[in-house]
């Protein structure tokens, strides 16, 4: 295994570039990173490890080209981050969701069974269990997925099972809750709210914002997966939570409050379809096995970011249509 790569799909994507720094500056002497450079992914994001890894452009669907990269790279180790990922873009066309999230991963366990990879990490969402009104879901809570995004990641969750049970490939998946970090794209909650602040735009918030999310700061994400790397089970199922729960216009008006900006700047807009009202994850399983736990205090983290993205405001409006 020492001498067998570790490969990460969606790199350059958000999550999956917080863990590829957080292995590469610490861990990793090989790492492989595959993406397909959309819209939401940006190899700026690698800068800081830049000449650590290897770099293939491929989309994770494309079967051939994904098996020239493990027949060469023969990694040993496979953490699947890439995916398409805004429920917003999802409701409007669900067909890019099937095939990145669905396909994609089919494609990739099907190399993880022929080329005998050791551990396959599939990255997947809290929001595959739906909403909860009470109380927190456990890893054995029913999937009940109420977007088309939500419903492409349960239907790769149930195919990773399969591939478990079936084939015996060494897979283990993970559902995290609300990452929030620097460089997230700025078409999630957190990143808009801050763009359209520092433009003193209206700042659009569904229905009358009282959602409920459970935040989860981007390193500490990253450590967690980490640990799954490391110490995870096969065949098991690790939530990873914070624990902090907020309503969305709570988020807002800290947001607002950060950057000195006044509540008026809210502009509430008509509701989702089908828009889940709380999530909450229990997270019990992974600190009591793998010795994990949330680090990062939410006030301090979200200073850290709304920070981080005052001094990137170039890069979020090249990034952002509005």
């Amino acid at each position: 295994m020492r001498n067998r790569p570790i490969l990460i799909t969606g790199g350059a994507g958000f999550i999956g570039s917080a863990f590829a720094r957080l292995i590469l500056k610490a861990h990793a002497s090989k790492a492989i990173i595959v993406d397909k450079l959309t819209y939401a992914g940006d190899l700026k994001r690698l800068e800081e490890v830049k000449g650590k890894y290897k770099f293939y452009r491929v989309d994770i669907c494309d079967k051939a080209r994904m098996e020239r990269i493990f027949k060469n790279e023969k990694p040993g180790i496979v953490v699947h981050f890439a995916a398409e990922t805004h429920v917003d873009n999802s409701i409007k066309d669900p067909a890019p969701f099937l095939e990145a999230n669905i396909k994609g991963t089919h494609v990739l366990l099907e190399m993880a069974n022929k080329y005998n990879v050791a551990k396959f990490i599939h990255i997947s969402s809290d929001e595959v269990y739906g909403e909860i009104k009470r109380g927190s879901f456990s890893e054995s809570s029913f999937l009940s997925p109420n977007s088309p995004y939500a419903a492409s990641k349960a239907a790769a969750d149930l195919l990773v099972q399969a591939y478990i049970r079936t084939y015996g490939v060494r897979a283990i998946i993970v559902r995290p809750s609300n990452n929030y970090g620097c460089w997230q794209f700025p078409e999630k909650l957190i990143p808009v709210v801050v763009l359209k602040a520092l433009k003193n735009k209206k700042v659009p918030v569904y229905a009358r914002g009282m959602n409920i999310r459970e935040w989860l700061y981007v390193v500490d994400c990253a450590k967690a997966i980490l640990q799954v790397v490391k110490k995870g089970r096969a065949g098991e199922i690790y939530n990873i939570g914070s624990g902090v729960e907020l309503k969305n216009i709570d988020i807002v008006k800290n947001i607002l409050d950060i950057l000195n900006k006044p509540y008026s700047l809210i502009g509430f807009v008509a509701d989702r379809p089908g828009h889940d009202f709380r999530y909450s994850l229990s997270s019990s399983k992974i600190i009591k096995e793998l010795g994990w736990k949330p680090v990062t205090d939410f006030k301090y983290g979200l200073k850290q970011t709304v920070a981080w993205y005052k001094d990137n405001l170039r890069w979020m409006e090249l990034k952002s249509h509005n």
